[in-house]
């Protein structure tokens, strides 16, 4: 039987169109350089073999060796600020003159000053920060502290959620993809539906949601010990958006039965979903948050958790303990970064341009039959793709024939679960850019209809 584990995060190493795209690399150093990538780095799904060579990026453009070149839709969610963003990189070139790195034992002054700008961003007592060199770590970190402040160690987390790549947050993520020949892991994780709107096992209403909510309950109160739930907002992959009254009823929940309600915001914080914070869409408020991805500007790993006051109580234990924890590079790439974001009303375009996407997004759903669903926010949407709206049965073909397409003609972006195409531009991008990407897809749309019919 075919595995399609890896169509949860649309694999595209394997597939006729994949090949179909290496063929077509034909340009003698990219394809020198393409043989030694395949050669030397270990293989692994969605990254390898890998489908160009880079040469050059800056804002929302990626150009490559050849001289394609392409807006970048996708950006592995760390291009808030675009590429090579000029502001970040004067902050970062003037740390590099003073201090590079900070050894563990002693502080530094940008590290200082970011934990207390996000204490300052942050509602309520959400005031104590931990570093670290990524998102993965930063869930890791999250789920120490909520065993040591719950004294619970039980977990529960979604299906079809991706929180990293280590053992830990594979284990609590929801995705096969991650978890096929690895054995046994984290014990003690239980996972539930995702509360969608397409596609929902209990219904597609929002009153329907409610559902998602109230089986969270029943798994605390059956299962006993769940000391955390950890959950994305906002559903950065096929982009999922619960309703406020999900969420309500789930910080209920978390609160009544003494549950750490953990928001990874990892990919969708920073402005992505036209508020600096997701969670601020739903008037809710978490126990610990992690950020990360864009939160080094694009240019340095970095990440954070940031958590109650009263949640300052591991003083025995090493949650984090990271070589470059207080990295002052990194520390300094982010206030950059927050602070860009502020001093160029960012959030205030980002609502403009959800606009302009929304109103371009479903003009094409209401000219192609292949979009069955549209889902977004701010500058984060989800075009599912289905070969009947009735059926919903997914168009995986043709999502891989309409990517493959757009990145011929100057367009990035990925595939989640087969069938759905995600955008994310850098919030940065232009209106002209903005309306060019669109144009591209309508126009790869239109060739795949015509082609199918």
């Amino acid at each position: 039987m075919e595995n399609t584990n890896h169509l949860t995060e649309g694999d595209i190493n394997f597939s006729a169109e994949r090949i179909k795209w290496d063929e077509q690399m034909n340009d003698p150093k990219t394809r020198q350089i393409l043989d030694d990538d395949a050669r030397y780095f270990l293989h692994q799904s969605m990254s390898s073999p890998c489908l160009d060579v880079l040469v050059n990026c800056k804002g929302s453009e990626m150009q490559t060796l050849s001289g394609r070149k392409m807006l970048d839709f996708h950006g592995n969610n760390v291009h808030q600020l675009g590429y090579g963003n000029d502001f970040v990189i004067e902050q970062i070139s003037e740390q590099l003159q003073k201090l590079s790195f900070s050894p563990r034992r002693y502080t530094n002054q940008p590290a200082v000053e970011l934990a207390k700008k996000l204490a300052g961003l942050l509602p309520g007592d959400l005031n104590r920060s931990l570093f670290a060199p990524g998102g993965t770590s930063a869930v890791g970190m999250a789920l120490k502290l909520a065993r040591v402040v719950t004294g619970k160690h039980k977990l529960v987390a979604l299906w079809d959620s991706f929180h990293g790549a280590s053992l830990d947050a594979i284990a609590a993520g929801g995705e096969a993809v991650f978890k096929q020949h690895l054995g046994p892991l984290m014990q003690g994780v239980f996972h539930i539906p995702p509360p969608t709107m397409y596609r929902g096992i209990f219904g597609d209403t929002e009153n329907d949601q409610l559902k998602y909510a109230d089986y969270l309950e029943y798994v605390i109160e059956k299962e006993g010990d769940i000391g955390a739930f950890l959950i994305e907002t906002i559903r950065n992959t096929d982009v999922q958006i619960p309703t406020m009254a999900y969420w309500k009823r789930v910080r209920e929940i978390c609160t009544k039965h003494g549950v750490l309600l953990i928001l990874d915001e990892i990919p969708i914080a920073l402005g992505r979903t036209g508020k600096m914070f997701a969670f601020e869409h739903f008037g809710i408020e978490p126990d610990i948050i992690c950020l990360g991805k864009g939160l080094g500007g694009g240019m340095i790993p970095f990440a954070a958790i940031v958590a109650r006051d009263s949640y300052n109580i591991a003083k025995d234990v090493s949650l984090g303990h990271y070589t470059h924890e207080k990295s002052p590079l990194g520390s300094v790439a982010a206030l950059a970064t927050l602070n860009f974001l502020e001093k160029e009303n960012i959030l205030h375009k980002v609502a403009d341009d959800e606009q302009f996407m929304r109103k371009e997004l479903f003009r094409m759903k209401a000219q192609f039959p292949l979009i069955g669903d549209i889902r977004g926010i701010g500058l984060l949407w989800g075009l599912e793709l289905v070969k009947n709206r009735e059926t919903k049965e997914k168009a995986s073909l043709e999502a891989e024939i309409i990517m493959y397409d757009c990145m011929r003609q100057g367009l990035s972006f990925k595939i989640s679960h087969g069938n759905v195409l995600q955008l994310s531009p850098a919030l940065t991008i232009s209106r002209d850019d903005l309306q060019m990407a669109t144009s591209i897809l309508a126009a790869a749309l239109t060739k795949c209809t015509s082609a199918t019919q």
